[in-house]
Parts: C-alpha cells; structure tokens; sequence
C-alpha cells in the first residue's frame, strides 16, 4: 500500500505512479494536458457546501476532517476503488490548494490509509 499527496502543478514523475486529481473543481489556470492525470475523481472531493464552509482556514482543519469523513463514510463507492487500487500500486492523490498541510487530499489519504490499515491485505 502506497499513497501520497501532491500539488497537482507540480511536475509529474515517474515515482508518482497513478496520478489521481481528488478535487471536485477543476484547479484554476492548469491545462487538461499538462496535468498527467490517469484519473480525476472528483466525486471524491468534499460538498460544496463543506468547502465553502472550511474555506481553508487552518483553525477549522479538525472540523473539516471530521465531516470529510462523515460524507466518505456515506457513499462508499466514490472512494473504494481507490482504494482497492492503492491497496496494489503507488498512488499519487493530487490537488490544486495552495495550503499543503490542510486540504481534502491530505485527509482522504488519512482516511484510505485508516481504511486499508483496519481491513488488511486482500
């Protein structure tokens, strides 16, 4: 099992390994071509309404991670192939936010990694 997190402007590499785009908007300014996305899951990413209400605000991270699970708890099948497919290969989930420390990418990788963590190999 292997996840990592990335802003999806910075340069592609080889050791990303499957290059997924995990937020619901299309990031601001990026060519479709130049982003080397084998996926965009943007079902995956957070309400719009829990984006709007998180508005990147560090002091609101907590929260945040907290109902971001809430909605991955509720509709498995946006993020359990995912997950099976990092189960397998190196997986790269990408983003566009500028903060790299509090963003829906860094905590879906929290919450995959709890996922295949509690559910061991298959």
């Amino acid at each position: 099992m292997s996840l990592t997190v990335k802003r999806v402007y910075d340069p592609p590499s080889p050791k990303d390994g499957y290059r997924v785009l995990v937020d619901r908007l299309w990031p601001r300014g990026l060519k479709k071509d130049s982003a080397a996305l084998d996926l965009w899951m943007k079902e995956v990413g957070p309400s719009r309404e829990l984006r709007q209400w998180f508005g990147h605000e560090p002091a609101r991270w907590e929260g945040f991670r907290h109902r971001y699970a809430g909605e991955l708890d509720a509709d498995p099948d946006t993020w359990q192939t995912l997950a099976e497919k990092a189960r397998r290969h190196h997986v790269t989930l990408l983003f566009g936010a500028r903060d790299e420390e509090h963003n829906n990418a860094v905590a879906l990788k929290a919450y995959l990694e709890n996922y295949l963590a509690a559910h061991g190999p298959h």
